[in-house]
C-alpha cells in the first residue's frame, strides 16, 4: 500500500458521489485502489454511487471486475425501460434497476453487508438527507437513484424518498457524521470544476445547464470543505476531460481504463498529513493539474 494510504487515519471511509452514467469512472479508481490493497472501513454511496458502493461492500476483494463488465455492456433501455406506469410518479419504471441489483449477489438487508454501508437519499416531504443504513437493501438503493420525474419515488419506512444527489451529490457530510476519521472519495463528472466563461451560449438548454452545473459545484466544495477541516479528505481524479451525455452509455470502457491510470497516479505520489482536502489543483478537478502534473498537493493547509 503507498505511504498516503497507510497514513489515512482509520476509520476510513470510501464516498461514492452520483453521477448516473459517469459513474462507470468509479470503476477506474476502484482496480486503482484494489491493486494498492487498499479496503474500506465503511462505504457511504448516493444514487450509482449508491449501487456501486453497495457492490464492492458486499464483494469487497472482487467487484472491480464484476462492475467493469456490467458497465461495459449496459444499455439506457436497461436502466431506464419504458412501459406500463402504475401512477404518474415518473416516465420510467424501475425494473432495470430492480433486475440489476437482483443479479448483483447483495444480501437482502444493509446489516448483512461484510462492510458498513449507508445509502443517502433525499426525503421530498422535509428536503433533509435520509441515511439509510439498515434495513432493506434493495428499497434503499431504489430510493437512492431515484431521479425525480424519471424513477419512481420510494416510499420507506413512513417516508417518501427521491434521488440523494440533490442533496448529497458527494455524500462526504455523511461519511463525517458515520464515524469516519478521513475520507477517500470517488467523484465523477464535471461538477467539481466549473468552466469561468461567465456568460453562457444563449439557449434555454445551455442557459439552465450552467446554473445546475454551479448550483451543483458550490454544494460539491462546502461539503468537501467542511469535512475537510476536521479529517483528511482525499479526492481520487479520474483524468477525465470530456464527458458524455447522461443518457449516453457507450463511453465506459474508455471512462475505466483514464479513471483507472489517473487515479493510480495520484495514489502513488499521495502524501497526507493532518486533516486537509488533498486533491490535484489545475483548471479541472477531474484531470491533473496545468501542464499534465500528477503531484498531488493540500490545497488548504491542515488546520
Amino acid at each position: 500500500m503507498p505511504p498516503g494510504l497507510r497514513a489515512l487515519p482509520r476509520p476510513v471511509a470510501v464516498v461514492v458521489s452520483a453521477g448516473g452514467v459517469l459513474g462507470a469512472a468509479h470503476v477506474g479508481v476502484g482496480y486503482a485502489l484494489s491493486e494498492r490493497g487498499f479496503a474500506p472501513d465503511m462505504i457511504i454511496g448516493t444514487s450509482v454511487g449508491a449501487l456501486t458502493g453497495a457492490i464492492v461492500a458486499a464483494h469487497p476483494s472482487g467487484a472491480a471486475p464484476w462492475l467493469d463488465g456490467v458497465w461495459t455492456r449496459l444499455r439506457r433501455r436497461e436502466v431506464y425501460p419504458l412501459g406500463y406506469l402504475p401512477s404518474r410518479a415518473s416516465i420510467f419504471t424501475d425494473r432495470g434497476l430492480r433486475r440489476l441489483i437482483a443479479r448483483s449477489g447483495l444480501p437482502s438487508r444493509i446489516e448483512d453487508l461484510p462492510v458498513p454501508f449507508t445509502a443517502v437519499a433525499m426525503d421530498l416531504a422535509t428536503g433533509a438527507p435520509a441515511l439509510l443504513d439498515h434495513g432493506d437493501l434493495e428499497s434503499a438503493l431504489l430510493a437512492s437513484a431515484a431521479v425525480p420525474g424519471m424513477l419512481p419515488p420510494v416510499r420507506r419506512e413512513g417516508r417518501t424518498l427521491v434521488d440523494g444527489g440533490l442533496i448529497a451529490h458527494v455524500p462526504v457530510l455523511a461519511a463525517l457524521r458515520a464515524g469516519a476519521a478521513s475520507v477517500v472519495v470517488l467523484s465523477t463528472g464535471p461538477g467539481g470544476s466549473v468552466s469561468r466563461r461567465a456568460v453562457p451560449h444563449r439557449r434555454a438548454g445551455a442557459i439552465a445547464a450552467r446554473a445546475w452545473m454551479l448550483a451543483l459545484h458550490h454544494q460539491i466544495e462546502r461539503d468537501l470543505d467542511s469535512v475537510s477541516r476536521h479529517v483528511p479528505t482525499v479526492v481520487l481524479p479520474t483524468g477525465i476531460e470530456t464527458w458524455p451525455a447522461p443518457w449516453d452509455f457507450g463511453h465506459a470502457q474508455r471512462m475505466i481504463s483514464t479513471a483507472h491510470r489517473s487515479a493510480g497516479q495520484f495514489l502513488d505520489g499521495l502524501r497526507v498529513s493532518g486533516p486537509g482536502l488533498y486533491r490535484l489543483e489545475g483548471p479541472s478537478a477531474g484531470s491533473p493539474g496545468a501542464g499534465g502534473a500528477t503531484t498531488p498537493s493540500l490545497s488548504r493547509s491542515a488546520l
